[in-house]
């Protein structure tokens, strides 16, 4: 049994606070919201996040950080990739150098162009790349919550933090895989959601399987691009944290990224999305990042500069799409 603190009660953190307390684990799950930590301890629900589920009994929730990351061996990250930073400050005085910390949450900070792993290790001092895990792949928390079979991959450059991890979590109903890809790894999780956006946007402009298709294998092309160019390995981007979780989320009614783009072509503005959607969704930001990534490392995005231009640039996505079709004539393993 360990002790694990996991810090985010949306519904990701909640289902793999299910899979960890199934497994007979010292759960502490952290919510900054008291009415949502009162639930959790005495409804043993969590509507919001995950209707009609009910969670075990021994998951105990904490309103208070540092309560629940005191003496946790393990600290899991799940919160929006722009409360990293807030998060990690709240608990540096906390953790410890012997804290092994774990993060599931899929995103790429705009401006600095750091991956979240980095982010932990700049804002904990006593924290170094080989103290973190990262935890990917094709996993819906609805599905997960209901005991559904999953598979997912853990990517550490300490291969000892990364099996420790892998035993903590599996169990009949959720494998586990180990890598040492740990950029291959977050950028994949964090780079589909962007096609997931526009796999979103395809379907609510009305366009039918062909195009869709057209639009997750090219924009696999571009994450593998992108990736390798920061030294991935590029078959990561054909396992559970490339394809694997790219059709997961551009293909399913679960992803909030394809319902976002699905609204957007629709003719919903970004802020109408938003609002609509009530919860973070990584790909909108993670865009303007990727954008930046691509001009900086000097790699061709299309699909993801295209996607830029309807959420940043306010241009017409059917405009867009007609550009994206008149590109230049190329052979199709060249770019």
């Amino acid at each position: 049994m360990k002790k694990i603190a996991v810090l985010g009660a949306g519904s990701w953190g909640t289902a793999l606070s299910i899979v960890l307390a199934d497994n007979g684990h010292d759960v502490r799950l952290w919510s900054h919201r008291k009415d949502q930590v009162e639930e959790i301890n005495e409804k043993h629900s969590n509507e919001r996040y995950l209707p009609n589920i009910t969670l075990p009994k021994t998951l105990i929730g904490y309103e208070h950080i540092e309560e629940a990351v005191q003496d946790a061996e393990i600290v899991l990250f799940v919160v929006p990739t722009s409360a990293i930073r807030e998060v990690c400050a709240k608990i540096k005085d906390v953790v410890s150098v012997h804290t092994v910390f774990v993060h599931a949450s899929k995103g790429i900070e705009p401006n600095s162009l750091k991956r979240i792993s980095e982010i932990i290790e700049e804002e904990l001092p006593i924290c170094k790349q080989e103290n973190i895990v990262i935890l990917s792949g094709p996993s819906h928390a609805e599905e997960v919550a209901l005991r559904q079979p999953t598979t997912v991959t853990v990517a550490s450059k300490n291969d000892s933090y990364a099996k420790l991890v892998q035993h903590v979590f599996i169990n009949e109903v959720f494998r586990v895989y180990t890598s040492d890809d740990v950029v291959g790894v977050e950028l994949g999780g964090a780079l589909k959601n962007i096609i997931a956006l526009g796999a979103g946007l395809s379907d609510g402009l009305g366009f039918g399987d062909n195009a869709k298709a057209a639009l997750i294998t090219r924009g696999l092309a571009e994450i593998t691009r992108l990736g390798t160019s920061m030294g991935a390995n590029p078959l990561t981007f054909l396992g559970l944290c490339g394809v694997g979780d790219l059709i997961v989320t551009s293909t399913s009614v679960h992803s909030r990224n394809w319902r976002a783009g699905n609204l957007l072509g629709k003719g919903k503005t970004v802020d109408e999305v938003l609002s609509h959607m009530g919860m973070v969704v990584e790909g909108i930001r993670t865009t303007k990042a990727a954008y930046q990534l691509s001009i900086k490392q000097d790699v061709e995005m299309p699909i993801t500069n295209g996607l830029y231009s309807i959420l940043f640039e306010n241009e017409d996505p059917k405009e867009v799409v007609e550009q994206l079709m008149r590109r230049e004539r190329k052979k199709e393993l060249d770019q």
